[in-house]
């Protein structure tokens, strides 16, 4: 009987530390090294001026839609700024390019349309705007 207590003891500690692990690295900007480039035609959107931030959800992904919230209210707020979500169900095409694993994935994009850093989890406003702090060729955010 203490044997599964302890077992079951020692799969709720591990649970929980893989739990804690995953939510640390939602939202986390990670720079790209290899900078691909996307275009206008490639996301469906006319680039932003300084930045674009390219979104992509699943439609049952609770995550996605509060990132959605946050960066298109973002991107309400600064004209130089554009905010695009694409489902991954229709761009099966970008998710294999930028080896998406989760959703969702936000891919920052400097002026020129590069590739700069990503995002993946859920993502508040203060962690997009650290990323584009963080943008190389991106203004930073005031």
């Amino acid at each position: 009987m203490e044997l599964r207590v302890l077992l079951v003891l020692a799969v709720l500690a591990v649970a929980v530390a893989a739990g804690l692990a995953w939510r640390a690295r939602d939202g986390r900007y990670v720079p790209v090294a290899d900078a691909e480039r996307l275009t206008a035609q490639d996301v469906g959107v006319t680039l932003g001026r300084t930045a674009t931030l390219v979104q992509l959800s699943a439609e049952v992904c609770a995550p996605c839609r509060r990132t959605a919230a946050a960066l298109g209210a973002l991107a309400r707020e600064r004209p130089d700024l554009v905010h695009v979500e694409l489902p991954v169900e229709q761009r099966m095409d970008l998710v294999r390019r930028f080896d998406v694993l989760r959703t969702p994935t936000v891919l920052v994009l400097d002026a020129a349309g590069t590739v700069r850093g990503r995002l993946s989890g859920g993502t508040t406003r203060a962690q997009a705007l650290d990323a584009l702090e963080r943008c190389p060729g991106a203004v930073a955010a005031r």
